[in-house]
């Protein structure tokens, strides 16, 4: 049920400074100007004398981003850097993004209505609920000139499938034996009976790499000079800076498919430095704009704000380790009481988000929408259940965060510790730059919380609920939460060829995550965007960046 309850004095104390924070010191700019009245003509010229720097700024960056247009190169600013070319072992957005125009998937995403298409697959056939063949198609080449047959399919999901220590294994897994009938034709003889089959070969890593390029140079080489089958190639990449690609001329759906020669991908943590990229004309689209910032893109010439929907949730990952204060699910619940989530989306992001009490957002395969625009807030409740988990005399613990990875991240995160600190919960925030997160996160090192934002590539709970299991490898050594009636719910579900039965299990298992909280939901997450106006952008809500999509206006 929403509870909307009455704020502490102290909890609008904590709200307001983080608001100060985000908002630059507006009321020190307010005290500037109640006390500037006794030079007001002084006052007035230096405001001209801005206006009219104001305008030349804007007449160069509209110069600036004309010339990169006339030149067919595409700037897009993110707030970090790709992660890897190893498309089976890095599970993160902001760098399938970059891939998506690098390789290419047996289905893709259709932009509007986010249902799987055939892509690479010229036919496909369900023969047994188990067993899939699809037809590849035969115009189709590698950046290197090689062309993509039914050996390189084979090849690009066995090594998902054998190596457990990458980070997509799990996700794969369930197609079970693929072998190659000819040239172009493989069949699937899947795990049990997979309704999500289609959906998986056209999600996040699930591109098709290039057989005879990696065995004879290895794939130390392949991740130094990747070659895929995509629009563009690779030319370079400078780590927490910029990739830069080229348009590729022999590409299968054509030279037109496309009308950009060069894409580059920036790197720019500071969102003030992604905003000035912008401004002056040095990036077209540029990602994760603060509400602070709106007012400044759109009231520049030549550059608009943009809103829109994600399939991401904003999280905390609650480590319940043996031994660990948060094992404790007096301590956890506490944890969730004390946030307040609809003031967090409201004041903090400017409506930029929904609190929810689950990660499967509505459109999602199985999402339970009874938890999503909900929360929970009762903080006498959380200082009762913290006495009586023996932490009447407060406890202490620590929280992982990235700084510029999703909107309002590092505002949030010390919104919350401040929430926290009300109940009696002394949250030491460690801020980690996103390269050292993303080590942190793989490597199982998280501390009892960890704040994270996970979408599903997927659009299917059976991507979104995976953590969850208790033999899942996002599981074990991070959470370590264990639930025998949501796995007995997962694994049904899983295999279930029943659509609506299917769903209601899902839904049933997401309550089970609710009530136990292996992780404390906080709010979906819309994307917020800074764009030229020499371009059309429509965002996709996958969060996937297709150079194509975008074009000169």
């Amino acid at each position: 049920m929403k509870k909307t309850l009455k704020r502490t004095i102290g909890g609008f104390s904590v709200l307001s400074l983080a608001l100060l924070v985000a908002c630059g010191g507006e009321d020190n700019n307010d005290n500037e100007a109640n006390t500037g009245n006794a030079d007001e003509g002084n006052d007035n010229n230096a405001a001209e004398e801005t206006d009219n720097n104001n305008a030349e700024n804007d007449d160069e960056g509209q110069a600036e981003a004309e010339e990169l247009i006339e030149d067919s190169t595409l700037v897009i600013a993110m707030g970090t850097d790709m992660v890897s070319w190893d498309i089976h072992d890095h599970g993160n957005t902001s760098t399938e993004a970059v891939h998506v125009n690098v390789f290419d998937y047996m289905f893709k995403r259709n932009k509007d209505t986010m249902e799987v298409e055939p892509h690479l697959v010229s036919d496909y056939e369900s023969i047994e609920d188990d067993v899939w063949e699809f037809t590849i198609r035969d115009d189709v080449y590698f950046h290197n000139g090689d062309q993509l047959t039914a050996e390189d399919v084979k090849f690009t999901f066995d090594r998902v499938m054998e190596d457990d220590t990458l980070s997509e294994h799990a996700r794969f897994t369930q197609l079970g034996d693929i072998e190659v009938l000819d040239e172009f034709t493989v069949r699937m003889t899947t795990d049990g009976p997979q309704p999500s089959l289609l959906n998986r070969l056209g999600q996040t890593g699930a591109s098709i790499l290039p057989k005879d390029y990696i065995e004879e140079n290895g794939m130390d080489h392949f991740l130094d000079e990747p070659v895929g089958s995509g629009p563009y190639s690779f030319v370079n990449w400078a780590r927490d800076d910029r990739v830069e690609l080229e348009k590729f001329d022999d590409y299968f759906l054509g030279e037109d498919f496309t009308e950009w020669e060069e894409v580059v991908f920036r790197a720019i943590p500071e969102t003030s430095t992604r905003v000035g990229e912008l401004l002056t004309g040095n990036a077209h689209v540029v990602t994760d704009i603060p509400p602070n910032e709106w007012d400044r893109v759109d009231e520049n010439d030549g550059t608009r704000h943009i809103n829109a929907e994600s399939n991401r949730t904003m999280l905390i990952i609650v480590r319940q380790t043996e031994g660990v204060a948060t094992s404790d699910p007096r301590v956890v619940e506490a944890i969730d009481l004390a946030i307040d989530n609809e003031a967090i989306t409201e004041q903090v992001m400017q409506g930029s988000g929904t609190p929810t009490r689950t990660r499967m957002t509505p459109g999602n395969v199985g999402a339970n929408e009874d938890l999503f625009d909900t929360f929970v807030y009762d903080q006498e409740r959380a200082r009762e259940l913290l006495a009586e988990a023996g932490y009447e005399d407060g406890l202490e613990i620590t929280m992982q965060a990235p700084q510029g990875r999703y909107l309002m991240d590092s505002d949030i995160a010390e919104v919350i510790t401040g929430m926290l600190s009300e109940v009696g919960i002394d949250l030491n925030l460690e801020f980690l730059e996103w390269s050292q997160f993303i080590e942190h996160y793989q490597g199982n090192t998280n501390e009892e919380l960890m704040l994270l934002g996970l979408a599903s590539s997927l659009f299917d709970s059976a991507q979104g609920l995976d953590h969850y299991t208790s033999e899942s490898p996002l599981n074990e050594g991070r959470m370590d939460w264990v639930n025998e009636e949501f796995d007995e719910l997962f694994f049904a579900a899983d295999v279930n060829m029943d659509p609506e039965e299917r769903s209601q299990q899902y839904q049933d298992a997401q309550e089970i995550l609710a009530e136990e909280r292996p992780h404390i939901y906080l709010h979906s997450i819309n994307m917020n965007f800074g764009v030229s106006d020499l371009v059309d952008y429509e965002p996709r809500i996958d969060e996937m960046y297709y150079a194509d999509e975008i074009t000169r206006r």
